[in-house]
């Protein structure tokens, strides 16, 4: 599933993308994707929206639109959760043979990007594509208010990057926690972004195991993973995201991050600080990759 850093990654090269632009149809042929309100009601309500910004909100792809009519102009956002295999793609695409192939060759003919079943038309001739091989994201059009109302918008926990989530914040949140610190690190109400991925190479930087309880952990431990947190995600953003799997960036280009990961699905490979072996434990049900050596429980 795309984290804060691939998610981040298609906000920034969207909003040099579409900003600005004009929603002018709309087509799928998988409608379960749309959760609100229904296709036919959505089509009506995006068609002549235009785009006036984008943002993310923990995993959440948030666009921004207004809708001018005769005596006023609605506001209405778009919401985007990828899932686990979906991602937005910006290009142009023709139908052949029942199937969507791109105009231009280049990375939007590789495989992991040909399973489009959502598109919007814009205005420039160019169009924003939903590529889900398993057809699990949700998308929902709303007002500002409903979406800002909506129970995984409002339950989540403070962005790891927001300026105003200060050591203390992040402390206080860990202190109060009798859980696992990888499955801390990766609960939404906590702290809004990671992963399975980023969890594993946080803890992998902060020199912590996954079994760690996160309120049995020293101030200095602790300042270790607010540092790691943020050195993890911000060298995964410039880095462009992690695509070990289906995620690409909007060109339908792959992240650079799964080059230089120190742990994540590296089970049975070296530790690149010490040599030990890199194994892997199950942790509610998720994987957790760590060095035995480097972070003892």
């Amino acid at each position: 599933m795309p984290e804060l850093p691939e998610v981040q990654t298609i906000v920034d090269d969207l909003k040099k993308k579409i900003i600005g632009l004009q929603i002018v149809d709309v087509w799928t042929d998988a409608y379960q994707l749309i959760k609100k309100p229904s296709f036919e009601n959505f089509k009506k309500q995006i068609k002549g929206a235009k785009i006036e910004e984008i943002e993310r909100r923990g995993k959440n792809i948030l666009i921004f639109l207004t809708k001018s009519y005769k005596l006023n102009t609605k506001k209405m956002i778009l919401l985007i959760h990828q899932k686990l295999t979906g991602h937005l793609l910006c290009g142009q695409w023709q139908m052949e043979n029942g199937k969507w192939q791109p105009i231009e060759k280049g990375p939007l003919e590789e495989t992991v990007n040909n399973y489009i079943h959502l598109i919007l038309f814009l205005n420039n001739g160019k169009m924003l594509a939903l590529s889900d091989l398993r057809k699990f994201a949700k998308v929902i059009l709303s007002s500002p208010s409903d979406i800002e109302n909506l129970k995984e918008i409002k339950e989540l926990g403070p962005d790891p990057l927001d300026k105003n989530f200060n050591f203390e914040e992040f402390k206080k949140l860990i202190k109060s926690e009798k859980r696992k610190i990888k499955e801390v690190l990766m609960d939404q109400s906590v702290i809004s972004g990671i992963g399975n991925i980023y969890s594993d190479e946080i803890l992998w930087q902060a020199k912590i195991h996954p079994l760690k309880l996160a309120n049995q952990l020293a101030d200095l431990e602790i300042k270790k993973l607010y540092k790691a947190m943020h050195s993890v995600l911000e060298k995964a953003i410039k880095m462009r995201g992690t695509s070990i799997s289906d995620f690409r960036d909007p060109e339908g280009k792959p992240g650079k991050y799964a080059e230089i990961r120190a742990v994540y699905q590296r089970e049975g490979e070296k530790c690149r600080r010490c040599g030990a072996i890199i194994k892997r434990i199950k942790i509610g049900g998720r994987s957790a990759h760590f060095c035995p050596k480097c972070q003892r429980a």
